[in-house]
């Protein structure tokens, strides 16, 4: 697998994993609080044991920021499916004209003028 190609993959995989571990829970509101605080940990170290090999791998191939840039674009990304087929919340035109203007500034940090 291409180096450029790695850390991207496993960042995408810990978004999911730490977007269920925050938000998961919010269709089981049944379920008392220190319970879900407890399994949302379990995911939450699944997250970091992909989060933090993606940082390591990535790191030689982008700067920190780039890496930053590129988890919270796929947070956003990840988010998005998640909220609407999990949570079964829709989006509207206003979170995508936000998200937007975080993939322009996502542009930005990736580009050099």
């Amino acid at each position: 697998m291409p180096t450029w190609l790695t850390p991207i993959l496993l960042l995408a995989a810990s978004n999911v994993f730490m977007t269920f571990a925050w938000y998961g829970h919010l269709k089981h509101k049944e379920v008392a609080l220190p319970l879900v605080i407890l399994v949302s940990w379990g995911i939450a170290f699944a997250e970091y044991c992909l989060a933090v090999p993606a940082n390591r791998i990535g790191h030689a191939v982008y700067s920190a920021a780039q890496l930053k840039t590129i988890q919270e674009v796929l947070t956003l990304v990840v988010f998005a499916a998640f909220s609407v087929l999990w949570l079964k919340e829709p989006l509207g035109w206003n979170h995508a004209v936000g998200f937007g203007f975080i993939a322009l500034g996502a542009f930005f940090v990736f580009h050099r003028f």
